[in-house]
Formats: C-alpha cells, sequence, structure tokens
C-alpha cells in the first residue's frame, strides 16, 4: 500500500513538474531579452522552489543542513569558492541554487541545454555547459569560464563522480574542481548528501523522509597539489556519507566502486 501511494504521489508531482516549467522557462527566455546575470539567475531559479517545496507537500521529501556555519562564513568572505558535492539524485539539482547564499555556476554536459524549456532556460544562464568528448577544450572552457563567473560572486559547483551515483556506492573522483581551485585560489567547500535515501538513481518513485546536506569546513587550495586536494575531498565526503547514511554501508568494508564511471 505504500508503494502504491509512494506511485501516487510521484505522478503527481511529475505533473506539477511538467505544468509549472513550461510556463517558467517562458517568462525565463523572456526576460533573458532584457537582464542577463544575476537578475536572470534569481528568476529563474525561483521554479526550483517550486520543485523541492513541491516534492516536500506532495511527497514529503524534507532535508536539512549540517555545517551551515561553513556557507555563511563562506558568503560573507571575498574569496572565490567551489563547492565539490556528492551526486546521488535529481533532488539536489533542484536543491542547492535555493538552498545558496550565492548565485551558483553548474559544470555540466551540453546535452541538458536540448532538454525542451528545462534547458533552453538553463542555456541563458552563466554556467558552463561542456562538451564531455572534448576533454583539453572542456578543461580550458572550464577553467575561463568558471574564473570569470567566480570573478562576479558566484559559486562554482561541480560534482566530481561526474553523474548520479547509486547509493552505497562511490564513483571515481576527477580532479577537474581541484585543478579550477588551484588554478585560481579558491577555496572548496565539500559537501555529502544522502538523496537516494528518498529519490533513488534509476527511478522516479520519490519516497518521504529526511536528506541530509552536510557542508565540510573550508578547504583552501592556494598552493596545494590538485590531486591530493581532491584525495581529502574524497576522503571526506565518502566518510560523511557513511555517517549521514550507514544503512547503505557494511561496518568495516571499502565503499563499492559505482558501475557507471563516465
Amino acid at each position: 500500500m505504500a508503494g502504491l501511494l509512494a506511485r501516487l504521489r510521484s505522478a503527481v508531482y511529475l505533473l506539477w513538474l511538467v505544468a509549472t516549467v513550461i510556463p517558467w522557462a517562458i517568462l525565463s527566455l523572456l526576460a533573458s531579452v532584457f537582464v542577463r546575470g544575476t537578475p536572470l539567475y534569481r528568476v529563474t531559479t525561483y521554479w526550483l522552489h517550486l520543485a523541492i517545496y513541491g516534492a516536500r507537500a506532495i511527497c514529503g521529501v524534507r532535508w536539512r543542513i549540517h555545517g551551515a556555519q561553513h556557507l555563511q562564513a563562506a558568503a560573507a568572505g571575498s574569496q572565490p569558492i567551489i563547492l565539490l558535492s556528492k551526486h546521488q539524485s535529481t533532488w539536489e539539482t533542484f536543491a542547492y541554487p535555493v538552498l545558496m547564499p550565492r548565485p551558483l555556476c553548474y559544470v555540466f554536459k551540453r546535452e541538458l541545454i536540448y532538454i525542451p524549456f528545462f534547458g533552453w532556460a538553463m542555456a541563458r544562464l552563466d554556467m558552463v555547459h561542456i562538451d564531455r568528448s572534448k576533454r583539453a577544450q572542456a578543461w580550458n572552457l572550464v577553467a575561463e569560464q568558471g574564473r570569470r563567473h567566480m570573478a562576479n560572486g558566484n559559486w562554482v559547483i561541480m560534482f566530481p563522480e561526474g553523474t548520479r551515483i547509486e547509493r552505497g556506492r562511490r564513483g571515481a573522483y576527477k580532479t577537474g574542481g581541484t585543478r579550477l581551485a588551484t588554478a585560481t585560489g579558491a577555496v572548496v567547500l565539500p559537501i555529502a548528501v544522502n538523496s537516494a535515501t528518498c529519490w533513488p538513481r534509476r527511478s522516479f518513485v520519490l519516497r518521504p523522509g529526511t536528506i541530509d546536506i552536510s557542508i565540510g569546513a573550508p578547504m583552501p587550495a592556494a598552493g596545494r597539489d590538485a590531486e591530493a586536494l581532491m584525495a581529502e575531498v574524497e576522503a571526506w565526503i565518502e566518510g560523511e556519507m557513511r555517517r549521514l547514511d550507514p544503512a547503505a554501508y557494511v561496518p568495516g568494508q571499502p565503499t563499492p566502486l559505482a558501475a557507471t564511471r563516465h
């Protein structure tokens, strides 16, 4: 019975997303003719409030933040910030622009901008969309645009594992985020999130519960080696994931590598 109710709620939520994203994307596209930068970001990402509060009202998906003081300190400072986050579901991509105190610049695969309405609106924002088949060009784009967007006060956000990872597993952590941090002297904030407890990677059936988002202490990158810094980020995130979601891990056993590592 609980499973059927979750499916019905998820179907209603999907209808809610479709019904709200189309008019909001059209509004954002029209607004982009007149405004850009942070004002357009605020207009466009307001739809994400509808997305995550809709998930809470319809499907019972709530959240809580640990380590909020690290966000507050970063927002109060003047150093460039790069967020490096665990990635388990679509939920955190919706939630982070709502929950973070500064505009976010996502680094994401170019194919997403072709998604009708949602992708079209994203393409008008100050984001970095890359062609992952052209790695050298992709890195140059990330370095150039990431530096420019951080200079404007935006925070760059990247998912080091490159894709959504199943609950209880670990992807291959790539050094793009820490390379950008060491090249720009940015400060890294690692983030652990157990969103798959409510929204599994391979499913659109949302389960009621509370998602935990944990913000780690700032990790200065100036003068650091990118690989060593990423190893520190990975160790913190994976250790924190075991604390947030102990049921997903076998005590004393290493975290299994995810099958998908692209």
